[in-house]
């Protein structure tokens, strides 16, 4: 049992591992130079039940144009389960989510899949962003992808091992890669030291300038440590993505220490937290701050 426990563990992490190490870099064409390359990479996201063609939109188009903007940043609407800035209404379950937010996470993947993907397929909308017009490839891959995973991740696991078992095994692959990946991405962008901006209410612009706002809503971690470096793919080295989206983060490193240089040339606040457990605490007192100030 704790063989098969263990197993279904590094299953769980080898998921969130192909995400940020292949999928990531390849639906942001930073993979290779050869645009094929790229695709055959984003696309591994299909054969773990995402749809690589909405995450595009969702995280290259939205998320980066957007990052941290309340109403326009879909990352960053947990609603109403969650509060992640000042610019959202405050209920009181809110007061506990620093504590119930880190199970929540754990069903990051599970919604993804199973919730998420369907819901934006069928509104044919991300947040307050219109999908462009599905084409017939569109339709079928995404069909396609739900069925195979289904049938690859549920059905065959049935088959061979049982209902129990293999509902279990779902459940600690599903739970261990949605922790991982929600966590990741909170630690980047939802801690003390970033801000969250609102929109000029009668032009809708906001008043500052594009480099310098992707480096004041975003934050790294970990960067010392290679260990974290190598299993997120670079996603430790967020302010540096920010800026370079489309190059490969094993130059992260190096372009980290020209981003902090010129930081501090001209003033710039840069965002960083030297561990993963310096990170986690400030993304927990984030949550609670949030849960009970207005």
């Amino acid at each position: 049992m704790w063989m098969n426990i263990g197993a279904c563990v590094l299953l769980g992490l080898t998921l969130a591992g192909i995400g940020f190490n292949l999928m990531h870099d390849g639906a942001h064409g930073s993979f290779s130079d050869k645009k094929w390359l790229n695709e055959i990479m984003a696309h591994t996201l299909n054969m773990v039940g995402g749809d690589v063609s909405l995450w595009k939109t969702k995280h290259n188009v939205i998320h980066h144009s957007f990052t941290n903007i309340e109403g326009h940043d879909d990352d960053i609407n947990i609603q109403p389960m969650m509060r992640t800035n000042e610019n959202q209404p405050r209920y009181k379950i809110h007061r506990f989510q620093h504590i119930y937010g880190y199970i929540l996470y754990c069903l990051t993947y599970i919604s993804w899949v199973w919730i998420d993907d369907v819901k934006k397929y069928r509104t044919q909308q991300v947040g307050i962003t219109k999908l462009k017009k599905f084409t017939f490839i569109n339709h079928f891959t995404f069909w396609a992808t739900k069925l195979s995973y289904v049938a690859t991740f549920v059905v065959l696991p049935i088959i061979f091992k049982g209902v129990l078992a293999a509902i279990l095994g779902y459940l600690i692959v599903s739970m261990v890669t949605g922790i991982v990946i929600a966590v990741v991405f909170q630690l980047a962008h939802v801690v003390e030291s970033v801000s969250f901006n609102n929109p000029d209410d009668t032009n809708g612009v906001i008043e500052q300038e594009w480099a310098i706002h992707q480096i004041n809503t975003t934050s790294n971690f970990a960067t010392r440590n290679p260990l974290v470096s190598w299993f997120t793919g670079g996603l430790n080295y967020q302010v540096e993505h920010h800026l370079f989206p489309r190059i490969s983060h094993v130059h992260y490193p190096a372009l980290n220490k020209i981003v902090r240089e010129t930081c501090e040339k001209f003033g710039v606040q840069y965002n960083e937290y030297g561990t993963v457990v310096a990170a986690v605490r400030s993304h927990t007192r984030h949550l609670k701050t949030m849960g009970i100030a207005d």
